[in-house]
């Protein structure tokens, strides 16, 4: 970190993501004088702070899509990537695998070196040095070791940036009927008004469009839609949930016998997610 002189004669700069102030004789204030707001070196530092919320986010939701598309991550990108405090912070704990190898020993990812590899710690406590050229974080529905990979964590203390172990899942039930298109399970969930469940659909990130809060996954080398009814009447009706169905790149229906299982738990996720905003009166709740 280094401090920059502004026009009063104080200094500023970055300590911890937070711009802290110090005075000519060297003291850290609590606060920044209100007089500093615009000068320049303030005004720098509040538009690199700016950068850096949003360079964070970024790197976030771009290890998330990696991970709910257990997309291979080549090694080099990683040793490319890994300084970045950023970067590091998003990929360091996620649980990774050679992308080659589908059956190998998962790991905690620890450490990215040129030479050594990838540095991972087992369920067993071992810290090991894989040499693969890519890397996958599955997505914890295709995580035969689930449950004790959360204990594991648990006990470490490990905090995951992006979350995969303690993301929600749903597997396919073993009773549904696969020769069925739709599932109901999250149906009947009222809304006070249309605009309130368009908007809690949005709000969680997922897109609104033709009476449908739909998801895009990729799985298995091919991109399925997810998509949940929550209608498309005026936006001050009454609204109620739906369906939840899966359609492929031609937009046509897919049997539930066709739909992996990433794709059903992301898309009975962001079903169960929307249905959760619903509006529970003392009846139900009774």
């Amino acid at each position: 970190m280094t401090w920059t002189r502004t026009a009063s004669g104080h200094e500023v700069g970055l300590v911890d993501g937070k711009i802290r102030c110090r005075n000519k004789a060297g003291k850290t204030l609590r606060t920044v004088p209100s007089a500093l707001k615009d000068d320049p070196a303030v005004v720098g530092l509040k538009q690199l702070v700016d950068w850096l919320g949003r360079h964070e986010a970024t790197c976030q939701a771009e290890v998330e899509r990696w991970m709910v598309r257990s997309l291979p991550m080549p090694l080099p990108v990683l040793v490319q990537l890994w300084p970045d405090p950023a970067w590091q912070r998003s990929l360091k704990d996620l649980v990774v695998r050679p992308a080659d190898e589908p059956q190998a020993e998962v790991g905690l990812l620890r450490a990215v070196d040129a030479e050594q590899g990838a540095g991972l710690v087992t369920l067993d406590g071992d810290t090991v040095w894989v040499d693969a050229a890519a890397l996958a974080a599955p997505h914890p529905v295709l995580l035969p070791d689930l449950v004790e990979l959360r204990g594991f964590v648990v006990d470490l203390g490990v905090e995951q940036v992006v979350p995969q172990l303690f993301r929600e899942i749903y597997p396919r039930p073993d009773d549904v009927d696969l020769r069925a298109t739709q599932v109901s399970d999250w149906s009947g969930g009222r809304f006070a008004q249309l605009r309130h469940l368009t908007g809690r659909a949005t709000s969680l990130g997922y897109a609104v469009r033709g009476g449908f809060a739909a998801q895009k996954i990729f799985e298995a080398g091919r991109t399925v839609e997810a998509r949940f009814w929550v209608g498309s009447d005026s936006p001050d009706s009454e609204a109620e949930t739906g369906e939840l169905g899966w359609i492929d790149d031609q937009s046509r229906p897919l049997p539930l016998a066709e739909v992996g299982p990433v794709a059903w738990s992301e898309g009975a996720r962001m079903a169960a997610r929307i249905h959760a905003g619903r509006t529970v009166n003392e009846e139900q709740n009774q």
